[in-house]
């Protein structure tokens, strides 16, 4: 196999042990148990595929959370998705984890097998194309994701705009990191200790995001890159704050990610969108301004706006037994959940937690049964 020094270098196992033997050493040295937060669902499929919690002292514990966009996602929004699609002469067009998540009336996979015209697309852009080539129907883009994915839904905006497209809409469902991790650290009964912040969303807004973190719970936070090497050095940042009592961010990931971020990409969210007022988020409920909107000099180019005489409705509850909600907060595992490969698995998710590719249920399905050697 051709290696790649680029990345070769991230999961040298001599390497990877020198880090976590390091780590067990100062481990000793905790006052109490650590349980850390790996915000991201990219982090918990590493963190899963090479078997490092097996790696783990004791007194170290990783718990997912709240950063996997398609897992965040409410039914009444994929309703709304499902809903468009049957408008007649709408294309709806979305990302491809969007396409199985269960809503109140099936997934977006059901309503393509019903024969209703469901596209998924890699970029954004892709939307122009299939607008370009359909000009008597209205090309709705579903849009999601958290601050990563924000600026092509901006970009694809702006050249709706600058080519004078008349039939493409967006629906917007782009999230933002902090709120939801607020309201979890908030809670009386908050067990988290530290957390390991998302990388993507870092080379997009810049590490200095989570400063109102800091200053509001005083715990560790490092930003994170997706390597197994990047983990256990995360991890050994998060233990000499802990045992120094100097809590602060940090960016393991430097690589990739700086203080300030990518201030085009920012420019461009700035020029389009907006805050919310709220969000309901699966498993936190609703947030406050947790949320972004087309600005209302945009409204003409808003699904939610143009279409919504269309959009309403009651989504009907989660099942019972799914706990997607609470693996979200970080207060259950996966496999605490009785529906958990039996039930509920990749071939027939019952919640979003199992749907989507970074999903926490999804990654101890795959990868369950691996152990460090």
């Amino acid at each position: 196999m051709q290696k790649n020094p680029y990345i070769d270098i991230y999961r040298d196992s001599h390497k990877i042990k020198r880090v976590f033997n390091a780590l067990n050493a100062l481990s000793k040295s905790l006052k109490k148990p650590l349980k850390i937060m790996e915000v991201c669902g990219g982090h918990t499929h590493t963190i899963m595929k090479y078997a490092l919690p097996a790696l783990l002292p004791e007194n170290v514990e990783f718990v997912h959370g709240p950063g996997c966009p398609v897992c965040v996602m409410p039914k009444n929004r994929i309703d709304c998705a499902y809903q468009i699609a049957k408008i007649q002469d709408v294309i709806l067009v979305t990302l491809g984890d969007m396409i199985k998540v269960p809503g109140s009336y099936g997934s977006l996979q059901n309503a393509r097998a019903s024969g209703l015209d469901v596209r998924f697309v890699y970029s954004p852009l892709d939307v122009l194309k299939i607008a370009k080539e359909n000009p008597t129907k209205r090309v709705v883009y579903f849009a999601i994701g958290f601050e990563t994915t924000t600026p092509m839904s901006a970009a694809l905006l702006e050249r709706t705009i600058n080519e004078k497209l008349k039939n493409i809409l967006l629906h917007i469902n782009h999230v933002l990191v902090p709120p939801p991790l607020h309201a979890i650290l908030s809670a009386k009964d908050c067990q988290i200790n530290a957390l390991l912040a998302p990388s993507h969303v870092s080379v997009i807004t810049g590490s200095k995001i989570y400063e109102p973190l800091l200053e509001c719970y005083q715990i560790p936070i490092v930003v994170c890159g997706f390597e197994p090497l990047d983990v256990g050095e995360s991890l050994l940042s998060i233990l000499k704050q802990t045992i120094e009592g100097i809590p602060k961010v940090e960016t393991q990931y430097a690589r990739s990610v700086t203080a300030e971020g990518n201030p085009k990409a920012q420019q461009l969210v700035e020029k389009y969108f907006t805050l919310d007022s709220s969000f309901f988020w699966r498993g936190l409920g609703e947030i406050a301004h947790s949320s972004l909107r087309l600005k209302d000099e945009y409204a003409h180019y808003d699904a939610s706006v143009v279409l919504k005489e269309y959009l309403g409705g009651i989504p009907k509850d989660d099942h019972k037994n799914c706990l997607c909600g609470e693996i979200l907060k970080g207060n259950k595992k996966p496999y605490d959940c009785k529906l958990f490969s039996k039930a509920c698995n990749p071939q027939n998710p019952l919640g979003s937690c199992m749907v989507s590719s970074e999903g926490a249920c999804a990654a101890y399905y795959r990868y369950q049964g691996i152990s460090a050697s």
